[in-house]
Order: structure tokens, then C-alpha cells, then sequence
């Protein structure tokens, strides 16, 4: 089938990162991976959540949004309460980041994670969490607090579009596909998340081993991209 930009099904969309966007953040970058643009920031802050006072740990937590023009119709700001995929995103980015953190090597500290989607064009939640991963290692840099990292982290999708396996979808592929997943993979190859849903349908064991296969050969292509910015 032909894709956006003539990409082979295992092919990755261009992927960029400027690092330091904002310089009123201990750590900044934005990636724009395909029609993607994602603000990441991380702050430091010298405080931690109340059922953590006196363990002698720290914490990691991420908000996650989209501007109301991030996709092609305007959506309204989630001022009162948060939507449930959006919640679920900034969880998602939350628990990845720390699964690579050694939280006793940040005592007394929370690192605020903001990733907002400027535009959207599908998989803003894998290029969040490679470009959050960015971010907060700038910020634990400038404090000389990166040795609290344990490994690096990056992520990306993949999906079942007319019986056929493709990384990395864009939203057009997105919305029509029948499975879609997401891999959340550490620089050392360990799975941290993985998401599968069948889409109003279901995928076999083959299908799941191909679509793993897949993820992790694009796996290789983001960390080789991430590692580029993280020097």
C-alpha cells in the first residue's frame, strides 16, 4: 500500500529534535517526528508529594496536552477536568520515565514532565516519551543529577492496516487501522510498556510476533536518532 512520504511499511517518519527551545526550563526540546511538534519540558523543583516526605526519595511526574489547534479541528482546553485519553497518556509518560529512574539518587525533588502537542499527526504519546526522555536528562545534566538515570528510553508504534504491518502510523493510517500498539523499550532493548488494541477486531499470535519484530527494528532507528541529542 502506498504511505505518506513513499515510506516502506517499516519505515520511520523523519524525526527531528531542537534541544534548549526553552531556555526558562531546566530542560527542553522540541521533536517533531513526521507533521509531530511536541514541546517537552523538565523542571526541578526542591519538594515531593506528601506520601513521600521522609523516605529519602524523589519523584517523576508528566502533564500531557494539545493545543487547540494540534489537529485539523479545533478542540476546546481541558480547563475543569482532564479527558480520559489525556490522562491516561500523562500516566503512561509519568511511569515510563521513572521505570528508568533511580528515585533514591533524587532525594527531596519532584521533575515536572510537560509535553504539549503543538501538532498532531499520530503517535504523540511515543513521541512524547522519547522527547520527555530528552528533556529530563538535560535537566538532571545541569544539576549534575544524571547518574540517576539508569538507562535511556524511547518508543513507537506500530499497526495492522489492511492485513498488513506498518511502523510508526500517521493519523490518516491510525484511524483506519484495525490493531494498533505501542512499544515503550529502554536503550538496552527491555520492554517498559506495551499497549495492544484491536480496533473492532483481533490479531493472532503471528500477527503479534510480527508486529513486535517490527517495533523493535524501529526501536534501533529512534535510539540511534535519541542518542545523536542526548550527546
Amino acid at each position: 500500500m502506498k504511505r505518506s512520504q513513499n515510506r516502506k511499511k517499516d519505515d520511520l517518519r523523519p524525526i527531528s529534535i531542537t534541544n534548549g527551545f526553552i531556555q526558562t526550563a531546566h530542560g527542553s526540546t522540541l521533536i517533531e517526528w513526521g507533521k509531530n511538534k511536541i514541546l517537552c519540558t523538565a523542571t526541578i523543583a526542591d519538594e515531593t508529594p506528601p506520601w513521600l516526605e521522609g523516605k529519602n526519595q524523589g519523584w517523576i511526574t508528566a502533564e500531557y496536552a494539545m493545543l487547540p489547534t494540534a489537529t485539523h479541528q479545533r478542540k476546546q482546553r481541558e480547563r475543569k477536568s482532564l479527558g480520559g485519553r489525556t490522562y491516561e497518556i500523562q500516566r503512561l509518560i509519568g511511569r515510563s520515565l521513572r521505570a528508568v529512574a533511580n528515585l533514591s539518587e533524587l532525594p527531596e525533588k519532584t521533575i515536572y514532565i510537560d509535553c504539549d502537542v503543538l501538532q498532531a499527526d499520530g503517535g504523540t504519546r511515543c513521541a512524547s516519551i522519547t522527547g520527555a526522555y530528552i528533556a529530563l536528562y538535560q535537566a538532571l545534566k545541569t544539576e549534575g543529577l544524571e547518574s540517576a538515570l539508569n538507562d535511556t528510553l524511547v518508543a513507537v508504534s506500530v499497526g495492522i492496516l489492511k492485513d498488513e504491518v506498518l511502523l510508526d502510523l500517521d493519523y490518516n493510517e491510525d484511524s483506519q487501522a484495525r490493531v494498533d500498539m505501542n512499544f515503550v523499550v529502554t536503550g538496552s532493548k527491555k520492554f517498559v510498556e506495551i499497549q495492544g488494541t484491536g480496533e473492532e477486531s483481533t490479531f493472532s499470535q503471528e500477527e503479534l510476533s510480527e508486529m513486535t519484530s517490527t517495533a523493535l527494528a524501529g526501536i534501533e532507528k529512534v535510539i540511534t536518532v535519541q542518542k545523536k541529542y542526548l550527546k
